[in-house]
């Protein structure tokens, strides 16, 4: 069977951003990243063991393409040298581990954090695929393809509103929870080639490339994270990750991620200096309204034309949703929409909810605390309380 895992450029572009930031400014961490799954499997994910550890033996043989590695190099945020390394890199299979609990699958992934933290899509989507290999096929996609018909049906209706001061847009998120490869790829396609009006990039670095589509992508919970071990006071991470972000790129990439610690305690960090730096903000966690009329009003304290910002949605989104959020912020300004399982995974079976976050770095905890319920991920309940109490934080 043809290995689920075909090129090391079809990953997420914050996957690349937040590494080339890392090997630059942080190249000796070391970090540990666990795969959890939050919701109850059709059958148990231990099963798939075998078959995980033959995708991933294939991983660690994959290289990038020199063609993959001009396209990367043809990203202005993309510096040079960190495209030489990506020439000799390969993921080395020592530095993951695969084993079963019962009826859970337990992978992780132990070692430098620059040769280890691109791993987590590649498994997500492993999985997946592996997952869904056992259910009909020819049922779910014929319900895939009616799903996203009905998709383009509504994405057409939206020309008879009223117009709205900012345009809608939105990009597909669906690398890591997809159907299948195959599947992620027809709705991309099919999407680009019907909705171009609305639909204004991807993820998927590459089917960027293969497409032509804009690739999206700024930064990851892991990437905060990480700066919770660096060396700087707790209470100063945020500050020191953005302005690590700052110098990096330069003004490119600049939507800035708000819920590592929740959306008070970011903005309690955005200042001034960050908000004229940061083209606008991700919502991740938590209620989307009172979320942007948070960072509304923060726009405005600041004195800063929020027409000029974008804020960009991304939480367990579908189009109806999106389009009730645009609704109530275009006119005031501009917003994204990023779509991931109701794209690449709605086929009318119950999608897995997987993850395979960042546990540790540099040998100690780190921690996320979302701004929603069962999305906080930390063994360490001391360093939680701590946390929460730096950053007065209510408790779940």
């Amino acid at each position: 069977m043809t290995p689920i895992v075909h090129s090391l450029l079809e990953t997420d572009l914050y996957k690349f951003t937040m590494w080339q930031a890392l090997l630059h400014r942080h190249p000796a961490a070391q970090a540990e990243y666990a795969f959890t799954c939050r919701n109850v499997p059709a059958y148990p994910l231990a099963e798939l063991k075998a078959d995980v550890e033959r995708e991933l033996d294939h991983l660690c043989s994959l290289s990038f393409k020199a063609e993959e590695i001009a396209y990367l190099r043809s990203l202005r945020f993309i510096k040079s040298d960190f495209a030489d390394f990506l020439t000799v890199f390969r993921f080395q299979r020592h530095f993951l581990s695969v084993e079963t609990d019962g009826e859970e699958l337990q992978i992780r992934a132990t070692g430098p954090q620059v040769h280890v933290m691109g791993f987590e899509i590649y498994v997500l989507y492993i999985v997946n695929e592996l997952y869904f290999r056992r259910f009909d096929q020819g049922a779910a996609l014929a319900e895939g393809r009616k799903r996203l018909q009905a998709k383009i049906a509504l994405l057409r209706e939206l020309a008879s509103e009223p117009a709205r001061r900012h345009p809608f847009e939105f990009f597909d998120f669906g690398v890591r929870r997809r159907f299948s490869g195959a599947w992620h790829e027809e709705v991309v396609a099919t999407l680009a080639r019907e909705v171009p009006t609305y639909f204004k990039g991807t993820s998927n670095v590459y089917f960027a490339m293969k497409y032509k589509l804009v690739p999206i992508g700024t930064m990851a919970h892991e990437y905060l994270q990480s700066f919770q071990s660096f060396g700087v006071r707790l209470r100063d991470f945020q500050k020191a990750a953005l302005e690590d972000w700052v110098q990096e790129y330069r003004g490119d990439l600049g939507t800035a991620l708000t819920d590592v610690v929740g959306m008070d305690a970011f903005l309690g960090d955005f200042d001034l200096y960050f908000a004229k730096l940061f083209d606008g903000l991700r919502h991740d966690s938590g209620d989307p309204v009172v979320w942007g009329e948070k960072a509304l009003a923060h726009y405005a304290k600041l004195r800063l034309d929020a027409h000029t910002r974008r804020l960009v949605f991304s939480d367990g989104l579908d189009l109806p949703t999106a389009f009730s959020l645009y609704r109530h912020f275009a006119d005031r300004t501009m917003t994204g929409f990023g779509i991931g399982t109701n794209l690449s995974n709605d086929v009318g079976i119950t999608p897995l909810n997987i993850v395979m976050k960042l546990m540790s770095c540099n040998g100690q905890p780190v921690a996320k605390l979302s701004d929603s319920q069962g999305k906080t991920l930390c063994k360490d309940e001391t360093f939680l309380a701590y946390l929460r109490q730096v950053f007065n934080h209510p408790s779940a």
